[in-house]
C-alpha cells in the first residue's frame, strides 16, 4: 500500500471503505478509519463500543477512541501534505465536510486527492491465507448443495428450499450466508436475480440455485441448474450451450490473460450455439470480503487476470415465461491453469 502511495506522490492516505480498513488492519467493526502514511506510520481510528475489538484485532496498529475519526486521525499525524481518500466511497457530505474542516486549521496545508481504487486493486491478488477462506466456504456451499439435491424436492417451494440450503451451509460450518440466495423454479428460473416464492416446484420445472457461504469473511459464490424429471429437448440444449461456454471461460483464466479474455471465450460458444442474444448479465466478478469486487470481467474491463484472483464465471441463457439455465463457479487464476473451488458437477442433473 505504501508503494502505490509513493507512485501516485501522496503523503498518505485516509482509508474509510469499511472493507478496505478490515484488509489492512484486521478490523471488523462496522465504524472505523485507519491513516497510513508513505513513511511508514499508520493509526486506526473507532469509536467506544470497539476499543477492546480494536485492540484485540489490531496488535500492530496503534488505536485511538474518538467519534471525530477523521478529524482525530489527521491532528494527531499533523501536516501530511498530499492526503489521498477513498473518493469511490466517501459520500459528498463526508469529503465536503473534511475539506472545510481542513481549510479551518491554519496551520495545516494538507491537500486532498483521489486516492481511487488502490485497496481494491491490492485485494485483487490473494495471499494463501485468503484462498484457503474461499475454498473453505466454497466447499461448505457445494456439500450443502449435494445434500439439499438428494431431495425430496417437487412440491416444496422456493423460499422453503432456499431457508433449507441455507440452515445446511449454517451447520457445515458457515459463519454466514454470502448473499440472499436464489432459488428459481419453472419459469421464474428465467429471471436472472429472482427472489423466492412459495411457489411450489413441480414436475418438468428447470430449478436455478444462485448461492454461497462465507467463512472468515469470504465468500463462495456458485450456481446450478437442474431438472425435476425427464428433461425436455429445449432444456438440454441450452443447458448444454451454458456449460460448454462456462467451461471455456474457466479455461481462460490463467495467470496474464487479459481481464476480457474469458468473456471473449465464453461469448464465442453462446454464439455459436445460437444462444448469445439471450445471455443478459455479467459474465464474472471477483470474489472475497465482498461477493462483488474486483475485477470485474467483461468486454469493456482492462488490465491482466493476476495469479490467486478469484472470480467467478456465470453464463446464462434465459428464456422468459419457459426457464433459464446459469452455471457458476468460484475459480483461482493459476499460472497454467485455473483451480476451480466449486467443484460439484456441471452436467445437467435430473432430481426430484
Amino acid at each position: 500500500m505504501r508503494g502505490l502511495l509513493e507512485a501516485r506522490d501522496l503523503d498518505a492516505a485516509l482509508v474509510t471503505h469499511q472493507v478496505n480498513v478490515r484488509y489492512l488492519t484486521g478490523f471488523t467493526g462496522s465504524n472505523g478509519a485507519l491513516l497510513l502514511t508513505v513513511a511508514g506510520s499508520a493509526m486506526l481510528a473507532t469509536d467506544g463500543r470497539y476499543t477492546d475489538q480494536a485492540t484485540q484485532q489490531c496488535r500492530d496498529v496503534p488505536a485511538i477512541t474518538t467519534r471525530a475519526l477523521a478529524g482525530d486521525l489527521l491532528a494527531k499525524a499533523g501536516n501530511v501534505g498530499r492526503l489521498g481518500v477513498e473518493t469511490h466511497a466517501m459520500t459528498v457530505d463526508a469529503h465536503t465536510a473534511l475539506a472545510a474542516n481542513l481549510a479551518a486549521e491554519a496551520s495545516t496545508t494538507v491537500a486532498l486527492a483521489s486516492l481511487g481504487r488502490a485497496v481494491e486493486q491490492l485485494r485483487e491478488v490473494k495471499d494463501p491465507t485468503e484462498v484457503d477462506a474461499v475454498a473453505r466456504a466454497c466447499a461448505i456451499s457445494t456439500e450443502a448443495l449435494e445434500q439439499l439435491l438428494a431431495g425430496p424436492l417437487v412440491g416444496r417451494g422456493e423460499r422453503e428450499l432456499a431457508r433449507d440450503l441455507e440452515w445446511r451451509m449454517f451447520a457445515l460450518g458457515a459463519e454466514a450466508v454470502a448473499f440472499d440466495t436464489i432459488v428459481a423454479g419453472g419459469p421464474h428460473s428465467a429471471v436472472p436475480h429472482h427472489e423466492p416464492t412459495d411457489r411450489a416446484l413441480a414436475p418438468g420445472d428447470l430449478l436455478k440455485i444462485d448461492f454461497g457461504a462465507r467463512v472468515d469473511g469470504y465468500h463462495a459464490d456458485c450456481t446450478r441448474t437442474c431438472v425435476l424429471g425427464e428433461p425436455a429437448d429445449w432444456q438440454r440444449e441450452i443447458h448444454a450451450a451454458v456449460r460448454d461456454a462456462q467451461r471455456a471461460g474457466v479455461d481462460a483464466m490463467v495467470t496474464g490473460a487479459p481481464v476480457a479474455q474469458p468473456d471473449a471465450a465464453a461469448r464465442q460458444v453462446l454464439d455459436e450455439a445460437g444462444w448469445l442474444d439471450r445471455f443478459t448479465t455479467g459474465i464474472g466478478h471477483g470474489v472475497g470480503l465482498q461477493i462483488h469486487e474486483d475485477p470485474f470481467v467483461g468486454p469493456r474491463h482492462l488490465g491482466r487476470l493476476g495469479e490467486r484472483s478469484t472470480i467467478t464465471m456465470e453464463p446464462g441463457v434465459y428464456l422468459p415465461g419457459r426457464g433459464g439455465v446459469r452455471i457458476e463457479d468460484t475459480v483461482v487464476v493459476g499460472p497454467a491453469a485455473p483451480r476451480v473451488l466449486t467443484d460439484t458437477t456441471r452436467e445437467l442433473l435430473v432430481v426430484g
